[in-house]
């Protein structure tokens, strides 16, 4: 596979807010999104990737700063 296939995937950033009628900068409802994944075509390969890229998110861990005697630091936990 590809290192940065993502940005070759997403070729017209934004086409999916237009198809749907979401204005640029919010946030698509899940429930719009899954029924335009299910129609054919481009506006459903643009909401199935949409799915996808959603699916690979992942939060960063919470870190505490801890004082030592070799200086502060950040750890998980």
């Amino acid at each position: 596979m590809a290192k940065h296939w993502i940005a070759g995937a997403i070729k017209h950033p934004g086409a999916l807010h237009k198809e749907l009628g979401v204005p640029q900068g919010q946030k698509i409802p899940e429930k719009k999104l899954a029924k335009a994944a299910k129609a054919g075509g481009k506006e459903g390969q643009r909401a199935r990737l949409a799915e996808t890229l959603k699916g690979m998110h992942h939060s960063k861990p919470e870190t505490k700063d801890v004082k030592s005697d070799r200086g502060n630091f950040k750890m998980k936990g």
